[in-house]
């Protein structure tokens, strides 16, 4: 049999199952959309803006603010196009394109958060030579890393799936083109394309969350030596926001990704990939505004300068 699939588009199920609850979920989605937009662009604008926040930490905040800035829209659009329009279906061009782009982010926010984690073990443990080890040029290059390494991962990965032959099968039980869906349509199975996967899922999901439990594991060690409430309520402030994204952002990943892929769960998956692509990107800036008076004092400065500024 050939890849019947060569000139009809892919078709999107999403919520189709539950019409009326369909609606409401799009204009959640909106709204959270909408969020997203306006708090990671705020994170994004004060980190550049305030001169008080040109630090590794907000450099890597605005970096994390954009990529979930990216994350949403590459799949926020199509799926509400979908809901509120005649057809379900996306172009074979950019459903494969948003699968590479969303693995590839999700990938690259895995580094990330490991990175930033690095980071806070320098704050903590290292303080008066912080400065010497998170210069700017390093900052830079692990950045870059995070995001190259990434799309290498994407890349090896998509080229390997997509190759396989579908069999005429063009419908995708999900509110977005993901890997696995791709996989779960071949008609073909890829012993090479599974040692690939099992791989880098290794590489870019486990080792960054070991990377990040031991950063934090050296700094409870580093401050429990010390008997001091103020050093405690130090630690809260300097990781406390980190930690809280850490926790969310590999609890829905683990449970996406780490259960066994069937049909009695896959509805299960549809609202945690809603909790991953929407509810977590819109609560990070929350996350870091409320927790940090830095952020919320440059936000009431740049308000306030734009006040002055429109009378």
């Amino acid at each position: 049999m050939n890849n019947g699939s060569s000139t009809t588009d892919f078709i999107l199920l999403g919520f189709s199952d539950w019409p009326q609850l369909e609606r409401i979920i799009s204009v959640l989605v909106l709204i959270f959309y909408v969020v997203i937009l306006v708090g990671n662009t705020m994170i994004i604008l004060v980190s550049h803006l305030d001169p008080k926040l040109h630090t590794p930490m907000y450099f890597f905040l605005s970096n994390l603010s954009f990529l979930d800035l990216c994350h949403t829209t590459s799949v926020i659009p199509q799926m509400l196009a979908n809901v509120w329009g005649p057809e379900k279906s996306i172009s074979q061009v950019r459903c494969m394109l948003q699968s590479s782009i969303v693995l590839n982010l999700g990938a690259t926010e895995c580094l990330l958060l490991a990175v930033m984690a690095y980071d806070r073990y320098a704050a903590v443990c290292q303080p008066l030579h912080y400065t010497v080890i998170m210069h700017p040029r390093l900052c830079h290059r692990m950045v870059i890393t995070s995001w190259l390494g990434a799309v290498g991962c994407s890349l090896s990965i998509s080229l390997l799936t997509f190759s396989l032959p579908r069999c005429g099968h063009q419908e995708f039980d999900n509110f977005f083109c993901e890997i696995i869906g791709f996989i779960k349509i071949a008609c073909t199975y890829s012993k090479v394309l599974e040692v690939v996967f099992l791989v880098l899922s290794v590489v870019f999901l486990l080792v960054p969350l070991s990377a990040i439990l031991i950063s934090y594991g050296v700094i409870t060690r580093a401050v429990m030596r010390i008997k001091s409430a103020t050093r405690w309520q130090k630690l809260l402030n300097t990781c406390g926001s980190h930690i809280t994204v850490v926790t969310l952002f590999y609890g829905a990943i683990m449970s996406l990704y780490m259960k066994p892929q069937n049909n009695s769960i896959q509805n299960e998956g549809k609202f945690i990939a809603l909790l991953y692509m929407i509810v977590i990107p819109s609560l990070n800036p929350l996350i870091y505004s409320l927790r940090n008076k830095d952020v919320k004092n440059a936000v009431k400065k740049i308000l306030r300068v734009k006040t002055w500024s429109a009378k």
